[in-house]
């Protein structure tokens, strides 16, 4: 349990910074941060408080569908956003274009880890994560519809309030999947084996 708390906490905080990368290169963010930087633009609230106020709305979500959060449900609700605002305060605002893009590529890729670290250390999904599952349980539909249906609503909501649509939104989606894909099974926690007493008769 030691092990799965310190990946959880280091996933989510490295994840938060991946974020605040994305955010300072300027060239596109994921599909979910579109639509928190949009919110934030709005609202003048800083994009780490409205990941946090998502989060939790999401989770209501979960509600109807008999969705469970774990630990790092939780943890993952309160933490990114946190990580993000304190990231972004850190970073500077790279001006040079390679710069903006070693952030961009960089972001991406930590992200990648991060992601791999939180969903490996099975203390439950994100609330996103989660919102998806629950949907593709409740309606039947499969995961890549689900997944796809949330990512263009959320995308598109995103855009239209403001939020960063670029290059780097278009390297994200077309590399997220194959880079956790190759991570997870390096930070998957491993359950422990059991091994049974067996008496034998003498």
């Amino acid at each position: 349990m030691t092990r799965r708390l310190s990946q959880l906490f280091a996933g989510l905080l490295l994840y938060g910074f991946s974020m605040a990368l994305l955010i300072e290169a300027g060239l596109g963010l994921d599909p979910w941060d579109v639509l928190h930087q949009g919110i934030a633009e709005r609202t003048g609230l800083t994009i780490g408080t409205v990941v946090i106020v998502v989060g939790v709305l999401v989770l209501l979500l979960w509600i109807p569908l008999r969705q469970k959060p774990g630990v790092g449900t939780i943890a993952n609700a309160l933490l990114i956003g946190l990580a993000a605002d304190a990231s972004i305060w850190l970073l500077p605002a790279p001006e040079p274009l390679a710069v903006r893009i070693v952030f961009m590529v960089s972001g991406v890729m930590l992200n990648a880890v991060a992601t791999a670290a939180y969903i490996g250390a099975r203390l439950g999904p994100g609330p996103r994560d989660g919102l998806m599952t629950g949907l593709v349980r409740r309606t039947g539909r499969s995961v890549r519809l689900v997944r796809t249906s949330i990512e263009v609503v959320v995308l598109a909501t995103g855009w239209l309030l403001g939020g960063t649509v670029g290059a780097g939104t278009v390297v994200y989606a077309l590399s997220i999947g194959p880079l956790v894909h190759l991570l997870l099974p390096k930070l998957q926690v491993r359950e422990p084996i059991r091994v049974a007493a067996v008496t034998s008769a003498s």
